[in-house]
């Protein structure tokens, strides 16, 4: 009778070009560590290894979105249950620092804890392009900025002609005169200003492209969110990536708010009963959330209302917009995991030029904004009641 196979832990350190791999009995005894290359054969080298030791129960690796990324894709094909394990603190290593003790530290902290381990998210599918474009986009807006800068301070310290020949122009306008500018061949402040003005041209549209890229991947993967009331595109594509390919590993409305920062923290002492915002959590998702709350105590009449009753009962601002992050997550949270149907509002478009009607005679009659109106016929804007009202408008109109 052949003898059961031994459960066993591991643990994997990672690396840009190795993976060093530990692997742990169930009483935490050590078992066998060796190194692989971050390659394809040395994936298959490195399950197989740790196979030889027993049934391997789950696996822990540092760095799953970054260097660890390759490893824990080929695990997850394979079903073997990973957990992203956090880099050992100063403490765990004062006995000393090496690929072999990290691994077997990630080891035995997923023996330990697996089940309060959080699961890694998933990248390399269509959330991941999200998070590409989303970080070159930002890059661009950066680099576009430092540019501005260096033309409002080599403006600052130019002659005077120069400076009066571009005083009280904005920005686009300064750009475009600097573009029409054709620089001298010895001069070489205008060289560079026209320099820069091109680089500034080149980024806006880059950004520009990106912003439209965002905005219809986070339509087509989560129309619910991208319809939701101020959420723009670049906000639900941070909230996608915070979510990750896999969301169903976020187990709750609470831990999601939590993840993006925005769960209530205690900051109460003596009399004082009274909580503060969250400075944990993906600060990209936080700010997604602050954004979200900015447009809706401008623009959504629920929300402006909300916020004059916490303010009559002696809340700050502060507490006031801690309050709508955290409901802004559990909405976002429900949208992402158990999106509702996003009612079509492709016909109103069509239907109003058949009726031969212009944006303007709607948008008075709703005593509303022609803009407002063109929003909701592109999709640019999500109001459902209103929606249904413009459709019986344009049924009973004659």
């Amino acid at each position: 009778m052949t003898a059961p196979r031994p459960n066993v832990y591991a643990g994997i350190d990672t690396h840009q070009n190795t993976n060093h791999v530990g692997i742990i009995n169930e009483v935490g005894k050590k078992l066998g560590d060796q190194e692989f290359p971050t390659t394809g054969i040395g994936y298959q080298s490195l399950l197989d290894f740790v196979l030889t030791f027993g049934t391997i129960i789950a696996i822990g690796i540092e760095g799953t979105a970054s260097y660890g990324a390759g490893i824990t894709a080929y695990l997850r094909t394979h079903n073997i249950t990973v957990k992203e394990v956090i880099r050992p603190n100063r403490q765990t290593r004062r006995g000393g620092k090496s690929d072999p003790i990290d691994a077997y530290s990630a080891a035995k902290t997923v023996a330990a804890d697996a089940d309060d381990l959080p699961v890694p998210k998933l990248l390399g599918g269509a959330i991941d392009g999200i998070r590409m474009l989303l970080k070159a986009r930002t890059t661009a807006i950066k680099a576009r900025t430092a540019a501005t800068t260096q033309i409002i301070h080599f403006l600052t310290t130019a002659p005077a002609a120069v400076r009066e020949q571009y005083a009280g122009l904005n920005s686009d306008d300064l750009h475009a005169a600097l573009l029409a500018t054709p620089p001298a061949a010895d001069d070489h402040l205008e060289i560079v200003l026209h320099r820069l003005a091109r680089r500034i041209e080149f980024l806006t549209d880059e950004i520009d492209t990106a912003y439209d890229q965002l905005a219809a991947l986070t339509k087509d993967i989560a129309p619910a969110l991208a319809a939701a009331k101020g959420i723009g595109p670049v906000s639900a594509a941070k909230l996608l990536v915070t979510a990750g390919e896999n969301p169903e590993r976020i187990t709750s409305k609470a831990a999601f708010a939590a993840l993006c920062g925005a769960s209530p923290l205690q900051a109460s002492s003596g009399k004082t009963n009274r909580h503060r915002l969250n400075r944990g959590g993906d600060r990209q998702a936080n700010s997604a959330l602050y954004d979200i709350v900015k447009v809706r105590m401008a623009r959504d009449p629920r929300t402006k209302r909300y916020v004059a009753r916490r303010t009559a009962e002696g809340k700050s601002k502060k507490e006031i917009m801690r309050c709508l992050k955290r409901y802004v997550a559990n909405e976002v949270y429900s949208l992402i995991t158990n999106p509702p149907a996003v009612p079509a509002i492709d016909d109103l478009r069509p239907f109003r030029q058949s009726k031969k009607m212009t944006l303007k005679t709607v948008a008075e009659h709703f005593s509303t904004w022609v803009i407002t109106i063109s929003r909701l016929e592109r999709g640019l804007a999500r109001n459902d009641e209103f929606a249904d009202e413009y459709r019986k408008y344009l049924l009973e109109s004659v």
